[in-house]
């Protein structure tokens, strides 16, 4: 999976179709959507660059903030790995390099679905990453999405993140 999309629990097919309608009109006939077992999450694999697809869909929505209906978050996905506690550490360590040494992070884990301790990650994580961490004025995002068994990983900057009801919201003040 290289996108997650969050959604209302019981919408999950029709953010499905909302998401492959925008991928494919973005040029990406081949996207693969796939409700998961966990309600109100969608994942997709599409062959475009995950951030460019957040990205233009924000523009789409700037314009029509009416033709996304469904899908609430779109958080574009740089690696997933099998929920193990060294493969999540080693993912964030290879895509952590992005990161100058004078920027702040902050870890963000979002944990459906499994035993796996978030204060563990969290630590394994800092414990091998220099910089300095900032919880409320940071550089970067180091997104850990556990999803059972699966884990999405994600070295970001904040508004890399697509929340559609925030960008509506903006719109109307």
């Amino acid at each position: 999976m290289n996108l997650i999309i969050t959604c209302s629990r019981h919408l999950e097919d029709e953010t499905s179709q909302e998401i492959s309608i925008f991928l494919e009109n973005l040029g990406d006939k081949n996207s693969k959507i796939t409700p998961t077992n966990l309600s109100g999450i969608v994942t997709g694999i599409t062959t475009l660059d995950p951030f460019s697809v957040v990205k233009k869909i924000k523009e789409k929505m700037l314009e029509e903030p009416w033709s996304m209906r469904y899908c609430h978050r779109i958080i574009p996905i740089q690696k997933t790995v099998i929920t193990e506690k060294q493969n999540i550490v080693n993912a964030v360590l290879n895509h952590s390099k992005i990161m100058r040494t004078e920027e702040t992070y902050r870890i963000t884990v979002e944990k459906r679905h499994s035993s796996i301790s978030t204060k563990e990650i969290i630590d394994a994580i800092a414990d091998k990453i220099y910089n300095k961490v900032s919880l409320e004025k940071f550089d970067w995002v180091i997104l850990v999405e556990i999803l059972g068994n699966k884990t999405g990983i994600s070295v970001l900057k904040e508004n890399d993140i697509l929340s559609t009801q925030k960008l509506k919201r903006s719109l109307s003040e």
